[in-house]
């Protein structure tokens, strides 16, 4: 529930599943955002030069309100606002085909106003690989319902 937030405090929230990023999502992503640096969108030059593309990172960081928000369901709770970051680490490129999946920890709770905000070590884990792609401390911010017009 709602009153429940701090006890969160300490705790693993959950692990998502697993989310193959491919050729496609990427080049998606570069159209978005105009983030079309070669490493990300030609593949004969970052092949001969790199290996292969890789994603671009914060591709990989805008992943995680579709794989965190399954994770943690609020009752009492009008809606959440993405609050901000404190900090993110791109520590792993991630290449076309691997996946990678969030694994998000409560590490603090404090009151803003009359809403609740949580902060999240978030953790993109590439399947197979020993290091991570990306460590953020996320900022959500919990608003309870109420019954004011």
């Amino acid at each position: 529930t709602f009153a429940e937030l701090p006890d969160l405090v300490g705790r693993e929230i959950g692990i998502s599943p697993w989310v193959t990023i491919d050729q496609q999502m990427i080049d998606a992503f570069a159209d978005a955002t105009g983030d079309r640096q070669w490493i990300h969108v030609d593949r004969e030059r970052a092949a001969r030069e790199i290996g292969s593309t890789i994603a671009h990172g914060f591709l990989t960081l805008s992943l995680i309100p579709r794989l965190a928000d399954p994770m943690l369901v609020v009752r009492g709770m009008a809606h959440k606002l993405n609050y901000g970051l404190n900090r993110v680490r791109f520590t792993q490129a991630v290449r076309p085909g691997q996946q990678v999946r969030l694994r998000q920890s409560a590490t603090a709770c404090e009151t803003k106003g009359r809403g609740t905000q949580l902060t999240l070590e978030c953790v993109f884990e590439i399947e197979g690989e020993a290091r991570s792609a990306c460590i953020a401390e996320t900022l959500v911010l919990f608003m309870p319902e109420t019954s004011e017009p």
